[in-house]
């Protein structure tokens, strides 16, 4: 007899996955999709997580000993233990020189190699070429050989790579802004934008004496890499060496002793702090697709089993259990979503690999990072079906409660929306309206991530409350409809007002596809397009001279003399770490910063001063955006403590405050003390403002390239590019699960209502008349479901844009009319094509006979 249940739900759940195979297809569509996405985007992230930094010039080397390139803040949250937060360093920590005598007396060590690491401009051919400066001892630890020529000797003498110049060759290279000639001894294998210099000369350019980049360490044939780890570890603690410039209090600086792909990270130092945001971004993405996945999946299936609520409640009057009904219905869908996922699963791969060609093709990934895809990790897609077989049986239940709790009279009956979910709606969207106003008290990503919450909140509150914004929406557009659309106006407001729980079904995807989109697309455009205003409004050169290797100081007097010159502005840019806490919890925020010239700065680069004045800027003083002097209670004359790019802590007093920050940064230094924390000491940019004739500004500063009106001056995220991809990959994806979850949900209901059309013709209802009356049904709820959708996205993106931005939320006229097209050609599609079979013919109902 126990076997007997079990037949009864497999034979209930295979007749009805025979019978109602469209109704399953659109289930299906959904939950493949579903699989792609979680399994494509899991794979992203497990790459991201295997990711190292490519190991280049430290190949042959057994181990690198370099400075701590994270930065530490711990503070205790509320009523909780010490937490500690940790962000990379983009600017170089360097090694004391003493080191270099502790690890030769290292037992197992053959041979230490200090390396340098500086920027170097080639001139030839009238160009200024950019290279990278090092000593040509260092070159033993790739190793790079020479191909022909030999080694420098002397201050003068240099190694270039392969293509640059000839053995013999006489060259100007420039460093830090000084340039000399050098002959050309030899050509080397390996990079060709690479000059090797004597040992000492390579020192002294780098213009750090007392310290080293990295060192290289070569260890005696049979001693393992593991030992001589340990033993340099410790005799570098012995002696108590630690990374050089004075740290935050509780900010350990030991010195890093690297091995296999760990050394890469002496190499790159922007891809292990790209690697770390691109995990934080992707994980935060996933995220969003997991919610969108579970609503979108459970609007679909919901629908499906929501056609056939008389079926099931039929099989509960004639004696089904709840428990079989619920086991039926948990097979059908167990059925599709296995084969769902499992498409979807495999089409992850090739999804991935579209992602990383992506990140590729734009620039996305810093150099150096490597995203490997190992073979063992290609079926991780198949753990993310599951989670999508899962979602599918959970959305099944919720779908089967009722008819399998109710009395099997009743489950006959259409159900009424509920008071409780009336109530729960009206708490939803006061929560996110809520979360909406918090977003104007916040800045930066705490504003970003309160109106994010707010508009999911909205969408879920608009779900539960679809069949009463439907009602209103009627009565709004029901009287244009019956007085402009005929006949089948006055049909389309009767069907729309009587079956406002159906409307409603209808206006869920929409509204999520509005307003998600929407939400997306204009926040980053909100940001980009006034961050480009105040550029704009910053920007008041007429000249920029820029060179590789940096031009020296004396070319800025220089450049001022040059008749018709009003201002130059020497312009470099760097980093800073802010240590802040958020809700109690310690966090450090990396921030692109500008360090300028003060004298004549407004007449070349206006940053907007509001409280201040930037003539006071020097070493030791620091200027601060207003917003961000607002968040951290300063004014001119207060002191703030800042953690520059190389990880050293300065307590600085502020002199002003300004107002265009997004473009120019939360904070601006004297270009002197900025260079003293960059890994490149030469200046970046040089401003000109006058009627100077280019001829005599090139001569001023030699082997410069000269930009006549350049663009204006913007700092963007480090991240910007990475961002943007994962971004657009996001918006086009879920954009377009949620479209396919617009069509669906349309599809099926139109499906569901082919018997009330062919009893709509019996009445006497013309064919001309139901197309009408249906393609005006689809207006309606297009029309209803962007405004709902617009007004959801609009109220977080107005709290958002108004905190961060001071303006008013943008879009691009382009973007907002493909939604808006999208949403008007999917409704469409899901309402007049499907019913076609209804209103064929002359006489709908005969056919049977």
């Amino acid at each position: 007899m126990s076997g007997a249940p079990v037949k009864a739900t497999r034979l209930l759940a295979a007749r009805g996955a025979r019978t109602h195979r469209k109704a399953w297809a659109a289930v299906f569509a959904a939950l493949a999709l579903t699989s792609l996405l979680l399994g494509s985007f899991t794979l992203a992230l497990a790459s991201a997580g295997l990711g190292h930094v490519r190991v280049e010039r430290y190949a042959d080397a057994g181990l690198v000993v370099a400075g701590d390139q994270h930065t530490r803040f711990t503070a205790k949250p509320w009523g909780s233990d010490p937490e500690t937060a940790t962000a990379g360093l983009t600017e170089r920590v360097r090694v004391p020189r003493a080191a270099l005598g502790t690890l030769r007396d290292v037992p197992g060590v053959r041979a230490v190699i200090a390396d340098e690491v500086f920027e170097v401009g080639i001139e030839a051919g009238g160009e200024n070429t950019p290279a990278t400066g090092r000593p040509w001892p260092a070159a033993r630890l790739a190793p790079h050989d020479l191909r022909r020529g030999r080694a420098p000797r002397h201050p003068h003498e240099v190694v270039v790579g392969e293509g640059t110049a000839r053995v013999g060759d006489r060259v100007p290279l420039r460093v830090s802004g000084a340039t000399a000639t050098y002959r050309v001894t030899g050509v080397a294998e390996g990079p060709r934008a690479a000059a090797y210099f004597t040992a000492d000369r390579a020192h002294r350019l780098a213009g750090h004496p007392g310290s080293v980049a990295a060192i290289g360490v070569l260890a005696d044939s049979g001693t393992g890499t593991a030992t001589l780890r340990t033993r340099v570890r410790h005799a570098l603690d012995e002696a108590g060496l630690r990374s050089v410039g004075r740290r935050a209090d509780g900010d350990g600086a030991r010195l890093r002793v690297l091995t296999g792909n760990g050394r890469g990270d002496a190499e790159f130092l922007a891809a292990a702090p790209a690697r770390s945001g691109m995990l934080a971004l992707l994980g935060s993405v996933t995220a969003t697709v997991v919610l969108i996945a579970l609503l979108v999946v459970a609007s679909t299936v919901v629908q499906a089993l929501r056609q056939r609520g008389h079926e099931l409640g039929l099989l509960r009057a004639v004696g089904a259990t709840p428990r079989q009904v619920r086991g039926a219905v948990g097979r059908e869908v167990g059925r599709v979503a296995a084969v769902a996922g499992l498409v979807g699963a495999v089409a992850a791969v090739p999804a991935f690999l579209a992602l990383r060609a992506l990140l590729d093709a734009r620039g996305a990934l810093p150099p150096g990072l490597t995203l490997p895809l190992p073979a063992w990790l290609l079926p991780a897609p198949l753990l993310t079906a599951g989670l999508t077989l899962l979602i599918a049986r959970v959305a099944a239940l919720i779908a089967c409660a009722r008819t399998g709790k109710v009395r099997p009279a009743e489950a006959l009956r259409e159900p009424a929306p509920g008071r409780a979910r009336r109530i729960a709606g009206l708490v939803l969207l006061f929560v996110g309206v809520s979360s909406a106003g918090t977003a104007t008290l916040q800045d930066g990503e705490a504003a970003a991530a309160a109106a994010g919450a707010a508009a999911v909140v909205l969408v879920i509150g608009c779900a539960l409350l679809g069949p009463w914004i439907a009602e209103g929406a009627m009565r709004v557009l029901g009287g244009p409809l019956r007085r402009f659309g005929g006949t089948g106006g006055h049909l389309a407001a009767a069907n729309c007002t009587a079956a406002a729980p159906r409307l409603g079904a209808a206006l869920t995807p929409i509204i999520l596809v509005t307003a998600f989109i929407t939400v997306q697309l204009s926040a980053g455009a909100t940001m980009t397009h006034a961050a480009g205003a105040q550029a704009r409004q910053a920007a008041r050169a007429d000249y920029a001279l820029t060179a590789p290797g940096g031009l020296p100081v004396t070319a800025l007097s220089r450049i001022g003399a040059v008749p018709g010159v009003r201002a130059a502005t020497g312009l470099t840019r760097g980093t800073v770490v802010l240590a802040r806490r958020e809700t109690g919890s310690p966090r450090l925020d990396r921030l692109p910063v500008l360090g300028v010239t003060p004298e004549g700065l407004a007449r070349t680069l206006d940053p907007g001063v509001r409280e201040g004045d930037l003539a006071d800027l020097r070493p030791g003083t620091v200027a601060v955006g207003r917003d961000r002097a607002r968040s951290m209670d300063l004014r001119p004359g207060s002191t703030v403590t800042l953690r520059f790019g190389d990880g050293v802590a300065g307590r600085l007093r502020v002199v002003a405050t300004y107002d265009r920050e997004l473009a120019l940064g939360a904070f601006l230094f004297s270009q002197e003390q900025l260079r003293r924390h960059t890994s490149s000491p030469g200046a970046d940019r040089t401003l000109v403002t006058g009627a100077a004739e280019p001829r005599a500004l090139r001569a001023a500063a030699p082997g410069a390239r000269l930009e006549k009106d350049p663009a204006p001056e913007r700092l963007d995220p480090e991240d910007r590019a990475l961002g943007e991809v994962v971004t657009v990959a996001a918006v086009g994806a879920i954009g377009a699960f949620t479209v396919i979850a617009v069509l669906s949900t349309l599809t099926l209901i139109t499906i569901g209502r082919r018997p009330e059309l062919s009893l709509l013709r019996l009445a006497g209802a013309d064919r001309r008349q139901l197309r009408r009356m249906l393609g005006l049904e689809a207006t309606a709820t297009a029309v209803t479901g962007l405004t709902v959708g617009t007004a959801v996205a609009a109220l977080p993106l107005l709290a958002f844009s108004l905190s961060t931005a001071h303006a008013l939320p943008h879009l691009a006229p382009a973007q907002a009319a493909l939604i808006a097209a999208t949403v008007a050609a999917t409704t469409a599609a899901g309402t007049l094509p499907p019913a076609r079979r209804a209103l064929r013919g002359r006489y709908p109902g005969r056919s049977a006979h």
